[in-house]
């Protein structure tokens, strides 16, 4: 894994996208299915601080339905949202326990989104019996219901819904392409050696999926290997044509062992941070832009020219950087072999940088350690949030004749009659 100060270059075809504030970003997260939880949450929570026994044995509160459901406006749509009901079973004149959701009151049409934020701010660092002072300066009145009994239901909703993806089928799936990182949050992880190790496809209709997140050890072979099997154990039997990833070595051990018929790209993003960081900063500028040269380049052959003259230009005193590119110049031109319309998505890792980038080198580290299965929950919402605006692959119909074997050189589809001929003619 290469270190947090990566510089990052400009890619016309693929810019990143900006940083946003970071609780702009965090509150356009999941509202849909967060806001279900927390209203449900909110209500048991609620049962269990009021209720008592009668004296028929009975409970005095119960559960009565729900409202009739509403449409409440939220910064991804209309959320249909349906208010449980609470019916209080004590009679006499005794004042009667009322349950008025304090997260979607009665007569509220637009959702200010705050159960998008616990995730991101328990990654951050923020406990249980924080939320309310965190959150009350956002959302206002409607933070005082996050009580630390809320909170502690979502997140083990959260885990067990975690834990039922980890153990879901994929075997009917087919996936082309792979991206795989490790991702360091030093927030409320156990030990500084660990980090998250994530795993992206794209199915061949074109859509971006989520298949792994696990904790790992400083990105060891074993620990992706781990990893891997599970996948596996899922059911997917059949490997992607590429996968890529960052110079961790321990990603493309383990992928050698348990898929060893996938083909390595190397992320260009992490690979140009990684030569230049061993450049001096006078220098910088001017080996930018003749690394862009060989990933822009619209040939593999022209490519290589560029390769080349990167690797005269600072051989002489810079060996360092040199051998840092020439090491895996093999697996940073396999994307010419696959169609041109793909190149800007499987040349860098960036689906998985782009999603992390509200969290990701902005974490303070706790002093309190929790259980990796809640830091890969809230991993998982975070991520199962952002899927749902993940856009298909540019020119996903040609995924289908890359799952074939179609052979593409510098992009294009090769001609096999042409190919062949060509052969006989190089053959004698």
């Amino acid at each position: 894994m290469s270190n947090d100060n990566v510089i990052a270059f400009e890619n016309r075809e693929e810019r990143a996208k900006p940083v946003h504030d970071l609780l702009t970003e965090a509150l356009r997260q999941g509202a849909k299915q967060l806001l279900a939880a927390a209203v449900e949450a909110e209500v048991s929570d609620f049962m269990e601080q009021h209720q008592e026994t009668l004296g028929n044995g009975k409970n005095r509160l119960a559960r009565n339905g729900h409202l009739p459901q509403r449409d409440i406006l939220t910064g991804i749509g209309e959320v249909a949202v349906k208010v449980p009901r609470v019916r209080d079973r004590k009679t006499g004149s005794e004042e009667v326990i009322q349950y008025e959701s304090e997260i979607v009151p009665k007569y509220l049409r637009r959702c200010g989104d705050m159960n998008e934020l616990l995730p991101l701010l328990y990654l951050k660092g923020i406990s249980s019996g924080q939320f309310v002072d965190a959150l009350t300066p956002i959302v206002g009145e409607k933070a005082k219901n996050l009580s630390t009994g809320v909170i502690s239901r979502l997140k083990k909703q959260w885990e067990g819904e975690y834990t039922s993806w980890l153990r879901s089928s994929l075997e009917s799936k087919k996936f082309v392409y792979w991206w795989a990182d490790g991702v360091y949050l030093s927030a409320r992880m156990e030990h500084e050696k660990q980090c998250v190790l994530v795993i992206m496809g794209v199915t061949d209709e074109g859509n971006k999926e989520l298949l792994a997140i696990d904790a790992g050890f400083r990105e060891s072979t074993e620990s992706w290997q781990a990893v891997l099997l599970s996948l596996k154990q899922r059911g997917l039997t059949q490997s992607p044509k590429v996968a890529v990833g960052d110079g961790a070595m321990g990603f493309w051990a383990a992928l050698d062992k348990v898929y060893p018929e996938v083909r390595h790209q190397r992320c260009w993003f992490h690979k140009m941070g990684n030569v230049l960081n061993k450049l001096p900063k006078n220098l910088q500028p001017k080996a930018k832009s003749m690394l862009q040269q060989i990933w822009m380049s619209d040939t593999k052959s022209n490519a290589g020219i560029a390769f080349d003259q990167f690797i005269e230009q600072f051989s002489l005193k810079h060996i360092g950087a040199v051998k840092c590119l020439k090491k895996d110049r093999d697996a940073l031109l396999s994307f010419y072999d696959f169609p041109a319309e793909h190149w800007a998505h499987i040349r860098t890792s960036n689906p998985i940088e782009s999603t992390f980038s509200t969290v990701r080198h902005r974490t303070k580290k706790s002093k309190n350690c929790h259980s990796y299965t809640t830091i890969m929950a809230m991993v998982f919402k975070l991520f199962e949030s952002a899927q749902t605006r993940w856009r298909k692959l540019r020119g996903f119909k040609k995924l289908g004749q890359v799952i074939t074997g179609v052979q593409f050189r510098d992009g294009v589809e090769v001609d096999q009659g042409t190919e062949d001929k060509l052969k006989k003619v190089n053959n004698g």
